[in-house]
């Protein structure tokens, strides 16, 4: 059974695709306080109506994806917080219904939207021991122990009807090579990669991305790669690496201009001298960029300067 890429009618239509800004700072932006090992998942407890109330306002602002609440959702995360397997698959799903309800909602307002995907989040393991490991990769399982991790979400979401899944923020090769191995056991199942980097080369473990682009390139399964939550300025840089590496369509959601100071845990103001997601939208688009959006402190505004250029 040939596989359906469900971005190419979006692809057919316009140059690139608008993928949705950050949702755990938004949330924060909006009372929430994610101070917790659960990170924006513990709002899948606490405030379901808030996440579903940003992903309405990024398919407002124009966004054609949104990525749900489920990067720091798996069942190891809520089983440290006193719940079950079976609570824990229901908050995954849970966030996949709050997407679809936006998107519906979204439709019914503005048929002209055409339209929305919902991309499952499958954020790496280092989310889960919620250290920052995801931007290093200093962190070893065996195959095995990857997919036991990784499988319940990834079910989750299936059984939940996502369009395809965002496996984000991966740091390590070990990992990606698993999570590869897992998706064929969903084998009607597609996917995008994105990953941390050291630098323009190599992801955050040291894996040479010509190494990466190797594993992924020509699986039918894979439908894209590229960066997430990497510096802004560092983005085009990393596309132009992987423009050379491969013939899959590329993915870029940086984080804003500002910089996280990791000591005081606070975010620094300093848009003024990386410019914006727009500022860098021919460059992307040069580089092979045909998914673009942001990540950690972008928002719906963002999301709908993108949303001009896409005609």
């Amino acid at each position: 059974m040939p596989i359906n890429n469900p971005l190419l009618p979006l692809l057919a239509k316009a140059p690139f695709i608008v993928l949705d800004g950050a949702l755990a700072t938004e949330l924060e932006a909006r009372g929430c306080d994610l101070t917790d090992s659960l990170w924006s998942a513990k709002i899948l407890l606490e405030n379901p109506e808030r996440i579903y109330q940003v992903h309405l306002d990024y398919f407002r602002a124009g966004a054609q994806c949104a990525i749900t609440a489920s990067y720091q959702a798996t069942p190891a995360g809520f089983a440290a917080k006193g719940l079950d397997a079976s609570q824990s698959i229901a908050l995954i799903k849970q966030s996949v219904a709050l997407a679809q309800r936006a998107r519906a909602d979204r439709q019914a307002e503005a048929p002209e939207s055409g339209t929305l995907l919902i991309a499952g989040s499958v954020g790496p393991y280092g989310a889960y021991l919620a250290d920052g490991s995801e931007y290093r990769g200093d962190y070893s399982l065996s195959p095995d122990e990857f997919c036991a991790f990784h499988r319940p979400r990834i079910a989750a979401l299936v059984e939940a009807g996502v369009d395809l899944l965002a496996c984000e923020t991966l740091p390590s090769f070990a990992e990606t090579r698993a999570l590869l191995t897992l998706l064929t056991e969903f084998p009607t199942t597609t996917a995008w990669f994105t990953f941390t980097l050291r630098d323009r080369s190599h992801l955050s473990d040291g894996t040479p991305l010509s190494n990466v682009a190797a594993l992924l390139d020509g699986h039918d399964q894979v439908l894209a790669l590229g960066v997430n939550c990497i510096a802004l300025d560092k983005t085009t840089e990393a596309l132009e690496t992987l423009h050379d590496l491969t013939t899959l369509p590329l993915v870029a959601y940086p984080n804003s201009g500002e910089r996280y100071d990791a000591v005081a845990k606070n975010w620094m103001h300093g848009a003024g001298q990386c410019g914006s997601l727009e500022s860098h939208l021919d460059d992307w688009l040069r580089a092979g960029a045909r998914l673009i959006g942001g990540c950690c402190r972008t928002t719906p505004a963002d999301i709908a300067q993108l949303a001009q250029h896409r005609r």
